[in-house]
């Protein structure tokens, strides 16, 4: 049951041969070795399975209370499920005295569970009354570096962000229902007249609202009241508690791009100080997690193509608005996979174990 190798803390990763799951193991292999072991969990149908990690090869096993025996104070269990998964299994870790660290949208909104991004608020994950941290949104992660480093400096007042969201955040569905319809639009003229892009398609749209190649899709998540999406409403609010700003105002648009890996959004921030755009950028090049690529004349900013399969969050076109001294505008990608999910929940997790060394 891959118990630990040594006296270190042990990491289990629940929901390990999903797609975070596959880029976290990738990411445990790039990062400094600090686990005693680790023990891949996942469903009953992809027990069995052996999968690579830190060069070793290691067996999935089946998500049940045995899954857990073992581990106790000082190890982590890394959930990379859906809500009801998380919200079923992480008491059952917590009461053998392990931390949870969560990737899902189960335990965001608890007070009693700390919303963390390292490079923000690292410090955060050290109060922890139910034993677990949640990790944000991917759109929120996103932005979130570059946003707190630019809030440490100028203190934020006012917040309008529209993000586009890669495919890929809607997990393997989401990828291969992009790229069966981009095989049906390919070299045709779609695209030019009304309704022909859906009839090529047809009615399997996968997870999206319409069809998401040659088009966008003004929409992500469950319908609220007054016409909000479920998405747009977690930005805000995650966004708010982990930048402790519980009533700044925060106006977000959430659309789906034809995008495979990197989300990407559009921020226009407003503080209580004026700012200066040359300063902006060199507090963003100083920022942790955050890397600077800001020279329109020279065809030189962020891209998600860029961004897929890299670490840090890509910052550009950074401008002070043209009717406002005191607000920044600026562009920003993140590979939602990496920095979006795996990378954020598998810096939490170090936190975490050095507590414990």
């Amino acid at each position: 049951m891959n118990l630990p190798r040594s006296s270190g803390p042990a990491l289990a990763v629940v929901g390990a041969t999903g797609a975070v799951g596959s880029v976290l193991l990738r990411i445990l292999s790039q990062r400094a070795d600090i686990w005693g072991g680790i023990r891949l969990i996942a469903s009953s149908r992809s027990a069995g399975r052996v999968l690579t990690v830190r060069g070793e090869e290691t067996e999935v096993i089946a998500l049940t209370e045995d899954a857990f025996d073992g581990l106790g104070v000082g190890d982590v269990v890394l959930f990379l499920t859906p809500d009801e998964v998380s919200a079923r299994w992480a008491p059952v870790v917590t009461a053998r005295g392990a931390v949870v660290v969560d990737r899902s949208g189960a335990f965001r909104d608890d007070p009693e569970v700390p919303l963390v991004v390292p490079e923000v608020n690292g410090h955060a994950v050290r109060i922890r009354p139910r034993g677990i941290v949640a990790g944000p949104d991917c759109v929120t992660a996103a932005m979130i570096a570059a946003l707190g480093a630019l809030h440490a400096e100028y203190a934020l007042t006012d917040l309008a962000v529209s993000s586009y969201q890669a495919a890929g955040a809607a997990g393997r569905a989401g990828s291969e229902a992009l790229r069966r319809q981009l095989s049906l639009v390919a070299g045709t003229s779609l695209g030019e007249q009304p309704g022909d892009v859906r009839r090529a398609v047809g009615e399997d749209t996968g997870p999206f609202a319409a069809p998401l190649a040659l088009n966008v899709v003004p929409w992500s998540g469950e319908l609220c009241e007054d016409g909000w999406s479920s998405h747009e409403l977690a930005v805000r609010a995650e966004t708010r508690r982990i930048l402790e700003l519980d009533a700044l105002p925060v106006a977000v648009t959430c659309v789906q791009v034809p995008v495979v890996t990197g989300h990407s959004l559009t921020v226009r921030a407003r503080f209580e100080r004026e700012v200066d755009a040359v300063h902006a950028r060199e507090i963003l090049e100083a920022a942790p997690g955050v890397v600077l690529v800001d020279d329109p004349a020279a065809g030189e900013f962020p891209t998600p193509a860029d961004a897929a399969g890299t670490d840090p969050a890509w910052v550009g076109r950074v401008r002070r608005s043209l009717d406002d001294t005191r607000s920044l505008e600026f562009f920003v990608c993140a590979d939602n996979l990496r920095k979006g999910a795996a990378l954020n929940a598998a810096q939490i997790s170090e936190l975490i174990a050095g507590e414990f060394a």
